[in-house]
């Protein structure tokens, strides 16, 4: 998910310290499937035809993902919610586009539910303001409550407090330490991890024409969202390109870093084909710049979530091959479905997740309304001219 440089940074310094007890283990040893990770749906396919499915998202705790498609409510549900006269906060960790149309997204299905939105509040990554976020909001007595922890250990109180509030609790990517779905929350919704990653491992195939040497920058840290992209990456490249070889896999525990990380992968290997980082901002700007200080015009770059600086890149013809997004305005409008679930009484799936967007220069304009539910930045916009 997109993140403002400094934010990330101290988020990932936060996650390789203190670690996650939400995160689990990635899906290098899951050969199941599910109906996400088989039947995604993108703007643009970039799957080869004798591609394997090599495994499938799961949840924190091992949990089977379920579409948000699955999600309904029917005429009669919606008209009881309706009557409930119910409240919502939005208690998110940081403030970027990808949380502007998560935000828009539960807004605009909330105005459907008949349920006000009272209060949303942006931590910055700050577990102590977080804590105190959520004491503020509790004190409207809201309803519902979609949120993002940022430190699953630290904030689990203050969401314990909700849940003695009577408060039903959706999360967006990341569980309080403790917390059992069904019981302290009704669900959480994310991408479809997996596809996330293969969608980037086939973009950069396709990039390079299915052979050559690639680096592969993966999240150093236990965080069950990167992990699981990271890894599917990596088992797409080494089970359905047998002439593609990773020749420099590099950790990146501090994302302000990977352009000095990405300098010494270049002066070693100065003819690679192709990159892939773990997440676009600020890690894969920073393997950008390093390309350029390189005067490298031909290594191919693939990443994760959409950025302004890589997408005019792209818009341009330059190194940026392909980004990988996720939904993020249906993610927010499934938040929003998940909340009437609890307030309803309704079981929700526990671990729901939204299709992957491969996004190119072909289909950049495209790729921003279906992922962000908005048009290109204007620097985008007068980059495809």
């Amino acid at each position: 998910m997109k993140a403002p440089r400094r934010a990330m940074a101290l988020l990932a310094a936060a996650l390789s310290t203190a670690g996650l007890a939400a995160c689990g283990g990635g899906s290098s040893s899951d050969t199941s499937s599910s109906p996400a990770a088989s039947t995604p749906t993108t703007a643009a396919s970039t799957t080869p035809a004798s591609s394997k499915t090599v495994g499938a998202t799961v949840g924190p705790n091992g949990e089977k993902a379920t579409p948000i498609s699955a999600l309904t409510l029917t005429p009669a549900q919606i008209d009881k919610v309706k009557a409930g006269n119910y409240t919502s906060a939005l208690v998110w960790h940081q403030s970027s586009d990808f949380v502007t149309a998560v935000s828009n997204g539960a807004r605009d299905e909330f105005a459907q539910l008949g349920i006000k939105v009272v209060a949303e509040t942006n931590a910055n990554f700050d577990a102590g303001k977080q804590k105190s976020d959520i004491e503020t909001v509790l004190a409207k007595k809201p309803s519902v409550l979609l949120s993002l922890p940022v430190d699953p250990t630290a904030t689990a109180s203050a969401y314990r407090d909700a849940n003695k509030a009577g408060t039903k609790l959706v999360l967006l990517s990341n569980v309080p330490t403790g917390f059992v779905a069904g019981k302290d929350y009704v669900a959480v919704v994310t991408d479809d991890l997996f596809q996330m990653g293969k969608h980037a491992a086939d973009a950069l195939a396709q990039s390079i024409g299915g052979k050559g040497d690639i680096a592969y920058l993966f999240h150093d840290a236990k965080y069950y969202v990167t992990n699981q992209r990271d890894q599917a990456f990596k088992q797409t490249i080494e089970s359905n390109y047998p002439n593609i070889h990773i020749v420099a896999e590099k950790g990146i525990a501090d994302p302000a870093k990977a352009e000095d990380q990405a300098n010494a992968i270049l002066i070693k290997n100065p003819n690679l084909a192709g990159i892939y980082v773990t997440f676009a901002q600020p890690p894969a700007e920073g393997v950008l710049s390093a390309l350029r200080n390189n005067t490298n015009t031909t290594t191919k770059l693939v990443s994760l979530d959409l950025d302004e600086p890589l997408a005019v890149d792209m818009a341009r013809g330059g190194n940026t091959a392909a980004l990988v997004a996720d939904e993020a305005y249906a993610l927010g409008q499934s938040m929003a479905k998940a909340a009437a679930y609890g307030l309803l009484g309704q079981k929700a799936p526990p671990f729901i997740v939204a299709p992957a967007v491969t996004v190119t220069k072909a289909n950049l304009a495209q790729g921003y309304m279906q992922s962000l539910h908005q048009q290109p930045p204007k620097a985008v916009l007068d980059a495809m001219k």
